[in-house]
């Protein structure tokens, strides 16, 4: 079946990803590489103990190093040393000439008859059986160093008998001096009482090695996984679920991702629901792998009745259970729980999972144990849990409605289940609630009243939440009923409409919003909701804008709902500063910070990130770092602003990019991204951030790349700053490429989306590229005009970044005038204004202008402003930029003097291969490092190669490669 893997990974073991094992599998490594060594590797069933030697295998088979492996099985026919003589059959090709083995060698040949060709001839053996066991271990010791250097791998060891124990501890305490001795096993199945190896045993000295205890993968590991396999099917919700059934045992992982990769996987409407079965779904009904079943069936059968009572009062449970709580539900003589506990624990069927609290490893053993238990049983078993259960202190609902719709009483289990929302959402557990009134609302022929209540509790709970896909189907579902009541048909429109709008940037969500306006005719305060989003929907003109707020104003006037004028209050602020109103600082600094009301609250923090989000486009870095932070952490506080939350922190990685703070930048977006996988601002912000980090570095391919997919997406979500940014970045590339009419062709439709939005103060950065492409390509009066343009959009606007791009912009018209004196100080005036606002790399780029304009008449000072702007760069890691400064001052020759004959490094890298080598650590072709450096093509190949050779590496082990040279 077809298993989609990612060029990024490699391995074997069914074709899947090798993931979060690259510590474990350079421990191993090491140690392996300087022999004698023994490496004992545990962990339990699944958890990829064989794939790390695989991988291993692999890796040392590439380096030429012999591995060989023998297997141990829980049943086999009897044969010393069976699983070390399996391995040994390999060693057939690396054996010299028999008469060149030591003749005890030839005691394995009456066991190893494909190999007794390649053995001295068999000694008699010997009357006595222990002497006879003695002589086959010193055979096989001398075979095994005949045939190295070589790595022993012996796979379950906890399986071994006792004479393979025993020949393995007399191996590893006395190794042949070029073997490696790699083992495997589970503790908990070794024979109670026993040492791994028969005798406890310590690396002698001068023997190297590794003990590496195997963990199940972490959730985002298990993620990584499925998105190999998956791709884009990989939601967060999908791999929390395989994390949560299989406790990050990838053996388990992979099992579900066979099944959600199996050609025959239905994804049809279902019967009830009639829309799509999605994967989770899938699982959900999915059969409990045989392997699996087997190894759990195979695990019970060796418990006592007591034993088998607890296990299976804990799959009725379901969830971590308290000792007391078994006991009751198995009805046990509390004297014989504890040792059926400690029994199931020893076997490894049950864990502690908490203090006091039992379970089962992951999900699929629960399962496996659940559907075994006989039909009648399971009855008994759900009944006493429902009995026990309302006798607690406080019942809890949600496990009481589980066990009566597992009795298939599913009135009473409706009852149950509404309860068990009310209490879920009392206690600020939304998830849960979340997930019960999706099951309740799956029920098909519910009554009317309660389909209503559970779809407004849905929509309710649904409006902060981030499982995008899964609520909007089901939003839309509940929508589609002709029977819901006009006024909550609009609240769920509401939710539906603000949920696309603001989570994935869907065009179709305003049509919602308006429809939603429509239906909220008698509840005026929801429909000024519908209208101050309305409102914000960015690509509608000011003056719908200004219409939508002045009708949501004048709902809400004289309304006692305080969160509906929070809201619109939100908004008006977000407008006035979108405006460059300077009024807008005073009402943000009286904003409520700590009103009693929840929602005024949430309503705070929306204005507190709108407003700082503007001022971080406008150029009050400083300003906007204090409001988005105090919008996050009031977001965290209330826990249900996930997308006040996220946006909030992908504009503070914004900041950082605009501070030089770069060094961990990408890594940082790429975990957002992966927590908020259906938010299209992380998204594309991270690719925005990629794209301008590669061009400043040099790599003009892999900007163009990430600057694109950024526009693609900015495309998809209408958003017209996403857009304009990737735009401006793209421009910049062509034109550091000299590719005038690419840059202008990518201009023409950027600047037409900038006149209709009418957002010049948070895109400011498209105008001076623009006007370089349009001078480059012969557009003069565009430029002019484009000019023209910018100074009158921004008259009375409080937007200095903005200010100081088109000043940029104006220079450039004027150096290209010939007024290099007037240019110089626009520059200078965009330099300062950077400067203070805390943007090195923009300051830097400003000044490197001022140098250029100043050059002919006053090369001294262009001279040192290149100098410092090149200083700037090289400590920000922007190679490109840093280099054009270098390449302009060796244009002035002011440069240092190069003395007489060349100079020579030895083994260090010269100034220029520190440079190549740089630029190779992120990843530049050699093209694009002979465009950033102003270097021939034969020239680069030559310093490529130096460096590569003085750092003993090649280009494509980059992490080598940033240690090496230090890169920034």
């Amino acid at each position: 079946m077809p298993v989609n893997i990612g060029p990024e990974y490699s391995g074997t073991g069914r074709g899947f990803a090798w993931v979060g094992r690259g510590r474990e599998l350079d421990l191993v490594l090491a140690a392996l590489e300087i022999p004698p060594a023994v490496v004992l590797v545990e962990g339990e069933p699944g958890v990829g103990k064989s794939r790390l030697v695989q991988e291993a295998d692999k890796a040392l088979t590439g380096r030429g190093v012999r591995v060989v492996t023998g297997l141990c099985h829980p049943l086999r026919e009897p044969l010393p040393f069976g699983p070390v003589l399996d391995a040994l059959h390999g060693t057939a090709d690396w054996l010299p000439p028999p008469e060149r083995l030591n003749p005890q060698t030839g005691a394995l040949a009456p066991l190893m008859p494909a190999l007794a060709h390649r053995l001295p001839k068999a000694p008699p053996p010997p009357e006595d059986a222990r002497a006879g066991r003695f002589q086959l271990m010193g055979a096989v010791r001398s075979l095994l160093d005949a045939a190295g250097p070589l790595v022993l791998v012996i796979e379950d060891l906890h399986w071994a008998d006792e004479a393979t124990r025993e020949l393995l501890l007399l191996l590893a305490r006395d190794l042949p001096r070029t073997l490696g001795l790699v083992l495997t096993y589970r503790r908990e199945d070794l024979p109670a009482g026993v040492p791994l190896l028969g005798a406890p045993y310590r690396r002698p000295p001068g023997t190297s090695g590794a003990e590496i205890h195997l963990t199940p993968l972490a959730e985002d590991r298990v993620h990584d996984l499925a998105t190999a396999v998956l791709g884009p099917r990989a939601s967060t919700a999908l791999s929390r679920t395989l994390f949560e059934r299989s406790a990050g045992l990838p053996l388990i992982v992979e099992e579900d991702l066979l099944t959600l990769t199996d050609p025959t996987h239905d994804t049809r409407p279902g019967p009830r629901s009639g829309t799509p079965v999605d994967d989770i779904s899938v699982l959900a009904d999915a059969a409990v792998p045989r392997s699996l079943q087997e190894a759990v069936t195979a695990r019970m059968t060796g418990l006592s009745e007591s034993a088998v009572a607890m296990v299976e009062a804990a799959a009725v449970l379901a969830v971590p259970a308290s000792r007391n709580l078994l006991t009751e539900v198995a009805e046990l003589d509390p004297h014989l729980a504890g040792q059926a506990l400690t029994e199931a624990l020893h076997a490894a069927v049950l864990r502690e999972s908490g203090p006091g609290l039992y379970a089962f490893r992951h999900a699929l053993a629960h399962q496996a144990v659940y559907h075994e238990i006989p039909g009648p049983r399971r009855v008994d078993l759900h009944q006493r849990a429902v009995r026990v259960l309302w006798t607690t202190q406080r019942p809890p609902l949600v496990q009481i409605a589980h066990h009566t719709r597992a009795l298939g009483d599913i009135p009473a289990w409706l009852r149950q289940a509404e309860a068990a929302v009310d209490q879920a959402i009392a206690l600020g557990d939304e998830g849960t609630a979340t997930t019960l009134l999706h099951e309740i609302l799956a029920q098909p022929r519910l009554e009317g009243d309660l389909r209503t209540r559970c779809a407004l509790a849905l929509a309710r709970t649904a409006r902060n939440g981030i499982d995008y896909t899964t609520t909007t189907t089901a939003l839309r579902g509940i929508l589609s009923d002709p029977r819901l009541p006009t006024a909550a048909r609009g609240e769920i429109r509401l939710t539906l409409g603000l949920l696309m709008f603001n989570l994935a940037r869907d065009a179709a969500g305003p049509h919602e919003l308006e429809q939603a306006v429509e239906e909220l005719a008698t509840r005026p305060e929801l429909a000024a909701r519908a209208m101050v989003a309305l409102a914000m929907v960015h690509q509608r003109s000011p003056q719908e804008a200004r219409a939508w707020m002045d009708r949501a104003e004048q709902v809400v006037r004289d309304s006692p709902d305080h969160a509906a004028r929070a809201a619109v209050r939100a908004t008006r602020l977000s407008l006035m500063a979108s405006a460059g109103d300077r009024g807008v600082w005073d009402l943000v600094d009286r904003l409520p910070r700590h009103d009693p009301d929840p929602e005024v609250l949430r309503q705070t923090s929306r204005a507190l990130f709108n407003v700082g989000d503007t001022a971080l486009g406008a150029g009050y870095d400083t300003r906007a770092a204090a409001l988005l932070g105090e919008s996050l952490d009031l977001a965290r506080r209330l826990g249900t602003l996930v997308v006040v939350e996220c946006l909030g922190a992908v504009d503070l990685l914004r900041l950082d990019w605009l501070a030089g703070r770069w060094e961990h930048l990408e890594a940082e977006h790429a975990a957002l991204t992966a927590q908020y996988p259906d938010m299209a601002g992380a998204a594309c912000d991270a690719h925005l951030t990629s794209g301008y980090l590669a061009a400043a570095r040099g790599q003009w391919t892999r900007a163009l790349d990430q600057l694109g997919r950024a526009a693609r997406i900015a495309e998809a979500a209408t958003e017209a700053e996403w857009k304009l940014r990737a735009s401006a970045g793209i421009v910049q590339v062509h034109l550091a490429r000299d590719q005038a009419q690419d840059a202008w062709t990518t201009t023409t439709p950027a600047l037409q989306l900038l006149r209709t939005a009418a957002c010049w103060t948070v895109a400011g950065a498209l105008v001076p590229v623009a006007v370089q492409a349009a001078l480059a390509s012969g557009h003069h009066q565009a430029a002019r005009d484009l000019v023209s343009e910018a100074e009158q959009a921004l008259d009375g606007v409080d937007a200095p970044a903005a200010h100081a791009e088109t000043s940029i912009a104006k220079g450039l018209l004027l150096q290209h005038d010939g007024d290099l004196t007037s240019a110089a100080g626009l520059f200078d005036r965009a330099r300062l204004t950077f400067q203070a606002i805390g943007r090195p790399h923009h300051t830097a780029r400003a000044l490197e202008r001022t140098a250029r304009a100043l050059a002919s008449a006053e090369p001294r000072t262009a001279a040192r402003q290149f100098t410092e702007a090149a200083a700037v760069h090289t400590t920000l890691g922007a190679t490109a930029d840093a280099a054009r400064c270098q390449q302009a001052l060796r244009e002035l020759g002011l440069d240092r003097p190069t003395p007489r004959g060349r100079r020579s490094y030895g083994g260090r890298l010269s100034p220029r291969e520190t440079q190549v080598a740089r630029l190779l650590a992120t990843g530049a072709t050699n093209k694009d490092i002979a465009q950033a450096l102003s270097l021939s093509p034969r020239t680069v190949e030559q310093h490529v190669a130096n460096a590569l050779r003085k750092l003993h590496t090649t280009r494509d082990d980059i992490p080598a490669l940033s240690a090496a040279i230090g890169n920034p």
